[in-house]
C-alpha cells in the first residue's frame, strides 16, 4: 500500500472513473468518499483521518454491503447481489493486502500459545491479540471462526 492516503486515492480513481465512463465504479468510489467524509466531519475541526481510520470505514462498508447480501438472500432476492458484489471488489481495492487463511491460522495458533488460552473463557483474550497483528487485513468473523476451531469450540 502506498503512503498516499485512501482519501486521495479515491478521488484520483473518481476523476479516473467519470474520464472513462464507469458508473458502477464511480458510484461506489463516491459513496466510500461520502463515508470518509461523513467520519472527518465527526472528529474535532481540523482534524484528519489516520490511517487505520480510513481502513476501518471502508471495512465498515464492506461489512454492511456483505450483510446486504445476506438480506437479499433471506428475503429472495439474491438478484441484488451482483451490485453489492461488484461494490465490495471496487472497495477492496482501496484495503489492505488480506491476510490469506493458512496465515491467519498460524497468527490465531501464536495467540492462542502466547496467551495460555484453554476454553471459550479465554476467546475474547486470543481475539483481540490476533485482531491487533491484522488491524485492517482480516475481517473479525473469519478471526472469530479460527479461534473458534483452534479452541475446539463448537
Amino acid at each position: 500500500m502506498s503512503d498516499e492516503s485512501i482519501l486521495a486515492r479515491l478521488q484520483t480513481e473518481m476523476v479516473r472513473a467519470m474520464k472513462e465512463k464507469d458508473a458502477g465504479t464511480l458510484s461506489t468510489v463516491r459513496m466510500l468518499k461520502t463515508a470518509l467524509m461523513a467520519a472527518k466531519t465527526a472528529k474535532p475541526k481540523d482534524a484528519t483521518l489516520s490511517a487505520e481510520e480510513e481502513v476501518e470505514v471502508l471495512q465498515r462498508y464492506v461489512k454492511n454491503r456483505r450483510e446486504a447480501i445476506e438480506m437479499n438472500v433471506k428475503v429472495g432476492r439474491a438478484d441484488l447481489n451482483a451490485g453489492e458484489e461488484r461494490e465490495i471488489a471496487v472497495t477492496q481495492r482501496f484495503l489492505p493486502e488480506a491476510v490469506s487463511e493458512a496465515e491467519l491460522a498460524a497468527i490465531v495458533r501464536a495467540a492462542v500459545a502466547a496467551t495460555g488460552a484453554a476454553g471459550p473463557k479465554d476467546m475474547g483474550r486470543v481475539i483481540g491479540a490476533v485482531m491487533a497483528q491484522v488491524k485492517g487485513r482480516a475481517e473479525g468473523g473469519a478471526v472469530s471462526r479460527l479461534v473458534k476451531l483452534a479452541l475446539g469450540i463448537g
